[in-house]
């Protein structure tokens, strides 16, 4: 449940917390609350195994560590949190280029994956080969994320954030449009251009005072989420200018917010708070992690409001890793609580409580996932939805600054085409941006 790439702002929009059944969606943790393990390890004999962390990534409130410790009576586990990736992530890479200063075991979120598999793969242990680890159980696109070309998997998936469509089943009765979530899904099947041709027909009969998608950076993350290649090509080259599929996106959420169907608002903003406070828009781009979003800004007659459709293509949007560094104090017993916390009936636990989806393409099955419900969309089966989003979703290139480029295209780009300036204005803009500070 990584929004954006965990930037400052996106920590923020983890900070929300909402229920997903009898548990939570949460979200950024109070660096007050995180543990400092001394470096000796645990006392009365007890092996105690760092974790260096950002956000909350819910091990610890999924109980997770405790049954572990259980479990396992020798061994003692630990957490060091940063709340903010862009704090925590030059730490990081800092401690791994000197090799020196890391946790037993470090998480790496999916924004940061390319830059420490292409640098940083020889300080790092091959969880290949970890006992207990079973490749198969995993997404095919998830585990190539964190494989070098040599073949070793640095570091294991946590969760992802397969795309999906929340929509407010009331605002699309007002305007004459399907509820059903089948039939909503039907109106844009297979095409982002579809989707906008909704929201034309959602804005002739719109509810006065909203609009069709809540701002042009969900609409543009969204059809993004869903190319294979948008910002790097195979080789590693930066394309974001020269790939056509970028561009085409950019122009289609530049169209629907000059015609007036995103709100004119930034993403995890205050002002775009309180849009789904006051009901300002029908429809918002939505992986898992977004529903605790929902419920942490909506009012309390908004719940059973929402349903959730699938999008018009299969994307991702979010999710993280956990890696070893072979100078570990303890490297073999990191390897076998890493391999643990990211098995399929882990995953499972940690979705039911955290919200967060796994990556584990096994645990699709298990009761915590087929079974999920969540308070804003009612008896919507919010984990078979995203199961499928998550298996059809493309194997995509990540290059190592996907965050730099995503930002600049959403936040110094598309978003001005809402305050007057035209496609091409906001294009030249964002580039602009986007390159000084690729140069920095």
């Amino acid at each position: 449940m990584r929004a954006r790439t965990r930037t400052a702002r996106q920590a923020v929009v983890l900070a929300a917390v909402a229920s997903l059944g009898a548990g939570l969606l949460a979200g950024c943790a109070d660096d007050g609350n995180s543990a400092s393990p001394s470096e000796s390890g645990g006392g009365g004999g007890k092996t105690t195994i760092t974790l260096g962390l950002f956000g909350t990534m819910g091990f610890k409130e999924a109980g997770l560590y405790t049954e572990y410790e259980k479990l396992n009576p020798k061994i003692k586990i630990a957490e060091n949190v940063i709340e903010r990736n862009e704090n925590y992530y030059p730490a990081l890479l800092n401690h791994l280029t000197t090799n020196s200063g890391l946790q037993d075991i470090q998480a790496v979120e999916v924004g940061n994956i390319a830059e420490i598999v292409g640098t940083q793969a020889d300080k790092l242990e091959d969880l290949s080969k970890a006992p207990g680890v079973d490749k198969s159980a995993f997404l095919d696109w998830k585990w190539a994320q964190a494989t070098t070309t040599d073949n070793k998997t640095i570091a294991l998936g946590t969760d992802v954030g397969p795309m999906a469509i929340c929509y407010r089943k009331d605002l699309f009765e007002a305007a004459g449009l399907p509820s059903d979530r089948a039939a909503v899904g039907k109106l844009w099947a297979g095409d982002w251009n579809k989707f906008v041709s909704v929201g034309q027909q959602y804005k002739s009969k719109a509810p006065k005072g909203t609009t069709f998608m809540d701002s042009p950076g969900g609409l543009l993350n969204a059809i993004l989420s869903s190319e294979k290649e948008k910002f790097y090509d195979a080789s590693g080259e930066i394309i974001y200018k020269t790939n056509p599929a970028v561009k085409a996106g950019f122009d289609l959420t530049a169209k629907a917010a000059k015609d007036g169907l995103v709100g004119a608002q930034t993403q995890f903003q205050p002002s775009w708070d309180t849009t789904i406070a006051n009901s300002k828009f029908a429809a918002m781009a939505c992986p898992p992690w977004m529903l605790g979003y929902i419920k942490g800004k909506s009012k309390p007659e908004a719940a059973g409001k929402w349903d959730v459709a699938v999008a018009p293509k299969s994307g991702n949007w979010g999710g993280s890793f956990l890696a070893v560094p072979k100078s570990a104090k303890h490297a073999k017993e990191a390897q076998a609580l890493a391999a643990w916390l990211t098995a399929p009936a882990q995953q499972a636990k940690l979705f039911a409580v955290q919200g967060s989806f796994p990556s584990a393409q096994a645990a699709y099955t298990s009761p915590e996932v087929t079974g999920a419900k969540n308070d804003m969309t009612g008896t919507a089966p919010i984990g078979e939805i995203f199961a499928e989003a998550a298996k059809s979703s493309p194997v995509q290139v990540i290059g190592p600054k996907d965050q730099i480029i995503q930002q600049g295209l959403t936040d110094n780009g598309v978003i001005l085409v809402t305050k007057g300036k035209s496609a091409k204005e906001a294009w030249e803009t964002a580039t602009k941006t986007i390159d000084n500070n690729l140069e920095k």
